[in-house]
């Protein structure tokens, strides 16, 4: 069972979403935890202050290193993997996700104001994360999303059936197409009908018609993943 660790100004927030629907049923069946460190805790003055200006000037506040480590220090082990979640950090992709997905224990640091320290980055070689091109209020946020697609590649928590090995950036296992298009009933709506082909029956050529869709898709939409994509093939 996989444990997240959740350094938080605001425990309030969790489990949060991840409490609902699949990683809900998870979190009942015992297949993974989560844990809340609520970083005010640590504060060493009567305010419970956790933060400081920046040395050199500038807007915002910065979380207190002895205050961070004294949080860290008290509630993690040999085993914990440690992520700080910021808009520098490497992006996160299905990748990732597969392989943190293995580690026993994930402790997110959910920054806010201006981030923190870079020495405690430094002092516990702290893996920096983003989930993508912008800025949000706080760490708390971009956990639910990273915590979520983690999740996902553990045993069980879907279930049985093959879906997660057909969703985008896992079709065909190359990692870079965005997944095909998906039909139910009523076979016409609104005028539009679902594609012959997937009622057919013909199974490769309903496989053939959704790698194009993919590529198609992924051409559109994500041109970079179709050069990859490409040169990959190459």
């Amino acid at each position: 069972m996989i444990c997240f660790k959740l350094f938080t100004l605001f425990p309030e927030l969790f489990p949060g979403p991840l409490a609902s629907s699949i990683t809900g049923q998870a979190l009942k069946n015992n297949l993974w935890k989560i844990e809340t460190i609520n970083i005010r805790n640590y504060a060493k003055d009567d305010r419970k202050t956790v933060d400081d200006t920046p040395y050199g000037g500038g807007a915002g506040m910065i979380l207190k290193p002895d205050i961070l480590s004294e949080a860290i220090d008290q509630n993690i082990s040999r085993k914990t993997k440690l992520i700080y979640l910021s808009p520098r950090g490497k992006l996160f992709n299905q990748n990732i996700a597969k392989s943190l997905a293995k580690e026993e224990e994930l402790a997110f640091i959910c920054g806010r104001y201006e981030g923190i320290d870079q020495r405690v980055i430094d002092e516990y070689n702290i893996e920096e994360l983003s989930i993508g091109d912008y800025v949000l209020s706080g760490g708390e946020l971009a956990s639910f999303v990273v915590i979520d697609a983690i999740l996902r590649n553990i045993d069980d928590v879907l279930g049985s059936d093959n879906s997660l090995d057909e969703e985008s950036f896992s079709i065909n296992e190359s990692n870079f197409l965005l997944e095909y298009p998906h039909y139910t009933r009523p076979s016409i709506w609104r005028g539009r009908e679902v594609p012959q082909v997937l009622s057919s029956g013909h199974h490769q050529n309903i496989k053939e018609w959704r790698f194009k869709k993919a590529l198609e898709i992924t051409k559109k939409n994500r041109n970079d993943l179709y050069q990859k994509y490409l040169n990959q093939k190459q």
